[in-house]
This record gives structure tokens, sequence and C-alpha cells, in this order.
């Protein structure tokens, strides 16, 4: 006669513990060895053998055996992990603040920024540690963003005249974001690029020839993204006018043109203000001192920079702005407009909160 084995403790339930048990076992995201083990204990409460919840569940008799016997003796509780052992935590609270004001409130002797070492020498923590408690609070002392608040004191009419623009354009008119990305050069590098390979970028030499500087002239329809350009060797009201002109070909006579500019001082030239009178359904609106994010041209200048003039290689000025246009041509094929969200009180709102973290901002 094959051997009984040792007899199994009665495992039995109680209506509580059958619907926490329940609840746990139907997790599917989170905490899936305790919904194991609450299936592991459902099964075995309904009277089947430790082999056959094995053979069931795709594991071995030995862990179902475990957790039974944690059940029996534990019931609910015995289903949690246990602390498990290791080195107790030697950093205290206490350090942690310490080394988080020190970060925030003050620097190294002899330098500008706090770095892991020097924290580490201050506080008499590693500096991994010191990474660890950074990283945990988001402090980044290597990183520096660079900032120009205005001082225009028209600043808030021209934020509510322009972000109106962007969010609730006038009907019959067409909205274009206008400017010149001046000096933009005409670059040889002194030596041949080395291409890339698996696991090595493109190399490029960092001197160069100058070949000379062109101008290019955009004007983006805010709506949907198509570019009016122009390129000129010079930045002067002379050059603006006839950009303005090219805009003036370009959109259909029966809509009102609102550009969107900034404060250079061609685009305010007498020149200028005397071809505006002769064209009236030109409406010029100008960006506040400082606040060139505002003008969504810029952004398309960064696509440009990007695609074309970041890694260019051009023998004179002549190829440059040949690319260029064939560049804008391009755009053109498939514009995508920048899609402005924030308001107007979202922006000032913004601007607050950033002063009152500033100590003298003068504003």
């Amino acid at each position: 006669m094959p051997s009984a084995g040792r007899p199994k403790v009665l495992l039995e339930l109680t209506i509580g513990e059958r619907e926490q048990l329940g609840r746990w076992a139907r997790r599917r995201k989170s905490s899936q060895a305790l919904a194991l083990r609450s299936r592991i204990v459902l099964e075995c409460a309904d009277g089947h053998t430790n082999k056959v919840v094995a053979a069931r569940l795709g594991i071995s008799q030995p862990t179902v055996g475990k957790w039974r016997s944690r059940f029996v003796e534990h019931r609910l509780d015995g289903l949690v992990d246990e602390p498990r052992p290791g080195r107790p935590a030697t950093i205290t609270p206490e350090q942690v603040e310490d080394v988080l004001v020190a970060t925030l409130e003050s620097t190294p002797e002899h330098a500008t920024h706090w770095s892991r070492t020097k924290m580490a020498e201050k506080s008499g923590l590693s500096p991994s540690t010191i990474g660890r408690i950074w990283k945990a609070f988001g402090l980044q002392p290597h990183r520096a963003d660079g900032f120009k608040l205005s001082n225009d004191p028209l600043f808030v009419e021209k934020v509510y005249d322009i972000v109106g623009l962007y969010l609730d354009p006038p009907e019959s008119a067409v909205v274009l974001s206008v400017d010149e990305k001046s000096q933009v050069q005409a670059l040889a590098r002194s030596q041949p690029a080395f291409p890339m390979m698996p696991g090595m970028p493109e190399r490029r030499t960092h001197d160069y020839v100058r070949h000379g500087t062109t101008t290019l002239f955009a004007a983006m329809n805010v709506a949907d993204g198509t570019l009016i350009s122009a390129t000129h060797r010079r930045h002067r009201a002379t050059e603006f006018k006839k950009f303005l002109a090219t805009i003036d070909q370009n959109v259909p006579a029966g809509l009102d043109v609102h550009v969107i500019c900034d404060n250079y001082g061609t685009h305010k030239h007498p020149t200028i203000k005397k071809w505006l009178t002769a064209h009236p359904r030109f409406q010029m609106h100008f960006t506040p001192t400082y606040s060139s994010w505002i003008n969504q041209v810029e952004r398309l200048f960064a696509e440009v920079t990007r695609d074309l003039l970041q890694r260019s290689d051009h023998r004179s000025v002549q190829a440059l702005e040949k690319d260029l246009r064939e560049w804008a041509k391009a755009w053109n094929k498939n514009p995508k407009p920048f899609i402005w969200t924030k308001t107007a009180e979202e922006i000032l709102a913004s601007l607050g909160r950033f002063l009152q973290r500033i100590k003298d901002g003068g504003h």
C-alpha cells in the first residue's frame, strides 16, 4: 500500500477571507506574487491536493505547501511578504534635508555650482548617495537655462494682442508670423566629413572657410503653416519693403494681412510706414521687447537650422541661397502649422510665479 503521506491541516475560509482573497487573485497589473498566493489558498480551500493545485497553476508542490502552511498559521497576514533582511538605512532624513538645503540655498567655495564630489565633501556622504538624493528630488546643479525678461511697458497688451491672433484669428484675414534670419553663413568645412558608421557618429571638422552671408526672410501662415520666403544679402528697410511686396503678391487680394514681427528698427522705418499707408490691408503687430519666443516663425527657423544649416557645407552664397529656396519649397509641399495652446492669462500667471522666485526682478 502506498503511503498516504502526512495529513494536511484542514483549510477552511470565512466569508470575509474568501472575498479578500478573490480581490487579490483578480489583480492583473500589481502584486502578482500576492495574486498567485491567493489563488493557491482558494484552490486548496476547494479541497484540492497540493499536487493538483500545483498542476493547475503551473507551479511546484513545495510552493503550494509553503503558502498553504503560511495561511493556516497566520491567515491573510501570512500571504504578505515579510521584511527582508539587510543592512538598515544609514542616511537619516536630517542628512537628506541638509543636502537639499545646501544645494538650493548655497554655493561651494570658489565655485558657481555644486558637484557630487563637492557636496559629498561638505556633507560627509558618498558621491553616489548625493547623486541618488538629487535624482529623487529632480535636482541638476550642473544644468542652467537662460532667460531674458521683457522690459516693454506694453508687455501685457502685446501678449493679449498676439495670443489673440493665434487662438482666435480674425475672419477674412491671414495671420503671418514674420521675421528675418540674418547672417546665415555659407561655410565650407576645411576637410571632408567622416560618414556615420555603426557605433560611430558622423565626424566634422570644427574649422571652416566663410564664403559670405545672406538673410532669409520668412512669413509663415499660422493657420496652415505655409511659408512665403525670400533671400537678400542685406536686411535693411529696403529689403524688408521688398519682402512685404512679395507677401502682398502672394496673399489673395480679398484678405486682410496681419503681420506679427519684432521691434527691429527696419520694421518701423519711415519707408515701411509710408508703404503701409499705401497698403491699408496690412496691419502690424509688434512683439514685446526680448520676447521672440512669442513669434512662431522662430520655431520655423529652428527647423531650417536643424535640417539644413547645422551641418551645411556651401562653397558660395549662391549655393546657400539655392538650398534655402529648395528647403522652403519642400516645406510647402507638406506644411505643418505650430499649434499655440497657452492663453494670455496662463502666460502672465506663469510669469508672475517666476517673478516671485527671483530677487530684485525690477518688474
